[in-house]
Formats: C-alpha cells, sequence, structure tokens
C-alpha cells in the first residue's frame, strides 16, 4: 500500500463516525498537511454565498479569508468545478498571492448531490511543480469522499 493510499485509508477512518462538517475538514487538513513535507498551506475555502468563498480550516501561514469565485486560482476551480493543477503560480496571471512563498498549487472542488461546488482544497507549496499525480488523485479521492458523505 502506498503512503497516498495509506493517508486516504486513515482519514475514511478517522471520519467513519464523523458527521460534522467542520469537524471532518480540520481532520482531513490535518492528516494531509502533516502527511507530506511538501505541503507548505492546507485548507478548505467554502461557498458561503452566491459566487463567494470564505476560508475554512486550515493549517500553515494565513490564507486569503474571502475569494470571490471570479478570482484566483481557487474562484476557477469553484467557478469549472474542475481540479486546477498549477506547477508555476507566476504563469496563472489571476494568481492571487496570499503568501509570497507560493511557487505551486492545487486545487479541488467539492460538490454536493447536485453537482455544485460546496467548498474547495487549497494545497499549496513553496517549491515548483511540487505536487504529483499521486498527489492530485489523493486529493481528489478525498474531495469525492466529503462530497458524497456530507452533501
Amino acid at each position: 500500500m502506498s503512503n497516498h493510499d495509506e493517508v486516504f485509508a486513515r482519514i475514511e477512518s478517522l471520519l467513519e463516525d464523523e458527521s460534522d462538517w467542520v469537524s471532518a475538514m480540520s481532520t482531513v487538513v490535518c492528516e494531509l498537511h502533516n502527511s507530506f513535507e511538501h505541503f507548505h498551506w492546507t485548507g478548505f475555502y467554502r461557498t458561503v454565498a452566491p459566487n463567494l468563498l470564505k476560508i475554512g480550516p486550515y493549517q500553515g501561514g494565513h490564507g486569503c479569508l474571502v475569494i470571490p469565485f471570479d478570482k484566483g486560482i481557487c474562484g476557477a476551480a469553484a467557478t469549472t468545478g474542475l481540479t486546477q493543477d498549477v506547477p508555476d503560480v507566476h504563469a496563472r496571471p489571476e494568481h492571487i498571492a496570499c503568501s509570497s512563498t507560493t511557487l505551486s498549487e492545487v486545487v479541488v472542488p467539492i460538490k454536493d448531490s447536485n453537482g455544485s461546488v460546496v467548498a474547495v482544497l487549497d494545497l499549496d507549496s513553496d517549491i515548483p511543480a511540487a505536487f504529483s499525480s499521486q498527489d492530485i488523485m489523493l486529493t481528489e479521492n478525498v474531495c469525492k469522499y466529503l462530497g458524497e458523505k456530507y452533501f
């Protein structure tokens, strides 16, 4: 079993009897952030109003508090409903620099049963092209699991 598979299994086990969405987000962020050295900022942005994301549980330095759907990589994931893999944040002019040290980013949407984006999981790294295809597959699986379990 790979490290990524082990992390997913731990998340499933930790959340098995958990019904609270905030507790689930907090647990997922903790598990992901502490399992991979290249995850320098790990957190959720929740859809709190039409076309508006607000910071949720996270680990790392301060994040942006509010992100409209039409701004940044998180907004792009929320608008399109698609994972955003950004190996070089400087190559994406819409990138919002919540931290000046971030060099790469992955943002994965979480959808409810109607396909609406209820949150996004944002991963930032101070290393260029830090996130592997295994990292992306893990976080997509986690987000699909969260959407199915809580929405």
